[in-house]
């Protein structure tokens, strides 16, 4: 099964998670408390958005998110709630597997509706529990970089890989589209400066106590484990 097929076939009752929620509210606060409040509001791209519970939270504080992802179940629940009279205007979400900086979804400023001749460019991408699924992380960190304005930043979070227990983060039936258990940090610090980011910095945003199966296949969640997150920052 593809991260496509798996997220479209879950994405009905994604949001029914406790822990989704808790885990994005976790991810907003990481992510706000490392913007500059001086800066503006920024242009956000929110890459693997899912059903845009991250893109929601930081509406109140930005200028434009442009959010994406593979899975068009999940963009569609996404643009169900858009839909809504109290939905914030400043968000366009759309299904699309960004390989290229220039690709003609990012046209569109979601603040105003009006298209440009060329790409946009962003002063902050984001993701949240999307590495983990990507499964060559170089050639996405450089499109990330591609697409930021000069001085714009990325900041990613997703689970540490902090050894053979990381595993445990998903239960075995939800290994498809699983392509590493949680981030190294070493390994994602190089890849950030090899993809001709400045100012990385890999560090730990928050740990979350997560329900796992006392057994793999078991199916139960009665064990707790705490789990680290990291956010992956970098400059262009």
């Amino acid at each position: 099964m593809t991260n496509e097929s798996r997220f479209n076939d879950e994405a009905a009752s994604w949001d029914s998670n406790p822990f989704i929620h808790a885990a994005t509210a976790n991810a907003k606060t990481a992510i706000l408390s490392r913007l500059d409040p001086s800066a503006g509001a920024p242009d956000i791209l929110d890459l693997g958005c899912g059903t845009g519970l991250l893109s929601l939270a930081l509406s109140p504080t930005a200028r434009s998110i442009t959010s994406i992802d593979v899975a068009q179940g999940m963009v569609d629940v996404f643009n169900s709630k858009l839909e809504a009279p109290d939905a914030p205007t400043n968000i366009r979400a759309a299904c699309v597997l960004l390989e290229d900086p220039d690709d003609p979804v990012l046209k569109t400023d979601p603040a105003t509706g009006s298209e440009a001749e060329q790409a946009r460019r962003f002063d902050l991408v984001v993701s949240h529990l999307v590495l983990h699924h990507i499964p060559d992380l170089a050639p996405f960190l450089k499109t990330i970089h591609g697409v930021l304005k000069p001085g714009g930043q990325a900041m990613l979070t997703d689970f540490e890989d902090f050894g053979p227990e990381a595993r445990l983060f998903h239960p075995e039936s939800k290994m498809d589209g699983v392509e590493r258990h949680g981030i190294k940090r070493a390994e994602i610090e190089q890849l950030f400066k090899s993809a001709g980011f400045e100012h990385v910095k890999v560090e730990t945003a928050f740990e979350m106590e997560k329900a796992i199966e006392s057994e793999p296949r078991k199916g139960d969640s009665g064990k707790l484990m705490t789990f680290p997150f990291l956010i992956c920052q970098g400059r262009k």
